[in-house]
């Protein structure tokens, strides 16, 4: 999902937040602070009150896409979504991660940690 100024050029990506996996709070708040909106404003501006905008940010409502579109609107964003093509391999490898103890987690990590270290020139890795 991609969070666009609305008066930015469609062509131009350089002000765009890309969003994987967002709640429709999240995303709400987002665009409010990057408006510098209060609740209150954004409430103004959409035609509802800062207490719904609180619910929705909180997570105790949930907005329709209809709805989120509006708010986002309101702060001033469009959103731009796309299908793609389901690919669990990530989930997958977080949940066989879930099922190591401490001690082979922290082993996987570093084998990781040494095998990007190889592959940078020198053969060494760096810190951060």
């Amino acid at each position: 999902m991609l969070l666009k100024h609305s008066d930015s050029d469609s062509a131009d990506t350089s002000n765009m937040l890309y969003l994987s996996g967002v709640r429709g709070q999240t995303l709400i708040k987002e665009a409010r602070l990057r408006a510098g909106l209060s609740q209150a404003e954004l409430a103004s501006r959409a035609g509802t009150t800062q207490s719904a905008i609180a619910r929705i940010e909180a997570g105790k409502s949930a907005p329709s896409l209809e709805h989120l579109t509006k708010l986002i609107r309101a702060c001033g964003f469009d959103i731009q979504l796309r299908l793609v093509p389901y690919d669990s391999h990530e989930w997958t490898l977080a949940e066989r991660n879930k099922l190591l103890d401490v001690s082979q987690r922290l082993q996987n990590m570093l084998a990781v940690a040494r095998l990007r270290g190889a592959a940078r020139p020198g053969g060494e890795a760096r810190a951060g």
